[in-house]
């Protein structure tokens, strides 16, 4: 017993542990790519919903199958029904004046079975046509949820790398302005510089702290919302193996911009040819309903009766019954009631091809405009890599300056205002690099 209660105790402090450390995760972003596209709750529940789909599609193949029913009924009459008739000299009644009369047995008992098969329905051919661009639309929604989580992902990933190089330089900035701040107090109170001077840099430490905390704040709740796009719990280790630089770099392409917009690829114009195929199956279902229709069935049962409930006995007499039946539906006059839907349903069929055209011309103008995008976006990076270069330039000649006491204050925190500015701007349009071509590789569908 004792022995039992200690491997207990073991289980129970295996799992308290197992949840005070929470997994831990490395990523590069092709990693953590491919782990979403997994385990993203988004990309988890399209999965399903492809499942669903092809349950939904053999349902409606199965309602052409042949269907079996089988069903068994006991009567028990408590007060007979009793019917009504005139005269009825020969059973007992009154010529001439209305007497009843019961019919049936105390009790009664029925069991059968009935095989059913539609054998021609115009509706049935469109709804199993229907059925595979239901299906299809489902597996393009799973291909349109994996696209925007890559592109959620990658935006995600640079976003915490941003935060992080941010607070890097941040802190670099803090270190190096700290010691400029030290050595020009003690230069104030050799009496040798202005306490202007010390009050300038004071308040420009003031503010990269607080950006500093800022930026703290933002990197917690980046990397937060990468977790949740990765599908992994907030409160999970993670660590991200790429360099936002690197990344930069591997991400200049301009050869992506060159090649023509295949616009077959793109996902949004898939779906609308999806959206058309429906419609276009609606208007055939209309059509479809002024046709007859042909079924048929087989019943087959017994049936038995008796005043005492005598139903298993072995000498209970039991009837058999089977039957044929073939039925036939044939429109023939729904006062333009048909029509009139059949109409809708092409007017919508129409509208349907007017909006695919316009879902072509809108592709093609967002590709312009995102090619554009990112091809700015190098540029940018290009130019922002050179002013940094120079900002640092500068603001290294106005500190040596300002320590010479050959500048003064507010010439050096302009160049070190200038030089944040431009660190800020350096990784902002790195980020836009890797952004932008996200952007237009989801348009596209390209990897």
């Amino acid at each position: 017993m004792k022995k039992n209660f200690s491997i207990l105790l073991l289980i129970f402090a295996l799992a308290a542990q197992s949840q005070s450390n929470p997994q831990s995760y490395s990523f590069s972003l092709q990693q953590a790519i491919s782990h979403a596209l997994t385990n993203n709750y988004q990309v988890i529940n399209a999965t399903r919903d492809i499942a669903s789909a092809k349950q939904k599609k053999w349902e409606t193949t199965a309602a052409g199958l042949p269907q079996i029913d089988g069903a068994v009924s006991y009567l028990n009459n408590f007060e007979y029904t009793r019917q009504g008739i005139t005269g009825g000299g020969g059973l007992g009644g009154v010529p001439g004046e209305v007497s009843t009369i019961a019919f049936g047995t105390k009790h009664s008992m029925n069991a059968g079975a009935t095989l059913s098969q539609l054998i021609f329905d115009g509706s049935y051919i469109v709804a199993l046509q229907a059925s595979k661009t239901y299906l299809q639309y489902f597996q393009n929604a799973k291909q349109k949820t994996d696209i925007e989580i890559k592109e959620v992902v990658t935006n995600a990933y640079a976003n915490v790398l941003l935060t992080e190089e941010s607070k890097g330089i941040l802190e670099k900035n803090k270190t190096t302005l700290s010691k400029t701040l030290s050595d020009t107090q003690q230069i104030f109170k050799n009496g040798l510089t202005e306490e202007e001077n010390v009050e300038q840099l004071q308040i420009t430490l003031a503010s990269i702290n607080s950006n500093l905390n800022n930026v703290n704040r933002l990197n917690d709740i980046s990397l937060k919302m990468l977790k949740i796009a990765l599908g992994i719990d907030i409160n999970a280790d993670l660590k991200l193996t790429d360099k936002l630089d690197v990344l930069t770099t591997n991400n200049v392409d301009l050869a992506l911009t060159k090649s023509e917009f295949a616009i077959d690829n793109n996902i949004n114009y898939q779906m609308m040819l999806n959206f058309n195929e429906q419609r276009r199956l609606e208007h055939k279902l209309q059509k479809s309903k002024a046709l007859p229709s042909l079924a048929a069935n087989v019943n087959f049962g017994y049936n038995a009766f008796a005043n005492n409930f005598s139903f298993f006995n072995i000498n209970q007499k039991w009837n058999m019954f089977s039957n044929l039946g073939v039925g036939l539906n044939v429109p023939i006059f729904s006062s333009l009631g048909r029509s009139a839907k059949t109409q809708q349903a092409k007017i919508a069929y129409e509208q349907a091809k007017t909006q695919l055209t316009e879902t072509e011309q809108n592709l093609k103008l967002q590709y312009e405009s995102s090619k554009s995008d990112y091809e700015f976006s190098i540029e940018e990076y290009a130019t922002s890599k050179s002013n940094l270069n120079l900002a640092e330039r500068i603001e290294k000649k106005q500190q040596i300056k300002f320590k010479e006491g050959l500048s003064s204050s507010f010439d050096f925190s302009e160049a070190q205002r200038q030089l944040y500015t431009a660190q800020q701007n350096y990784l902002q349009s790195m980020v836009n690099v890797i952004n932008k071509k996200a952007a237009l590789e989801k348009l596209t569908n390209k990897n």
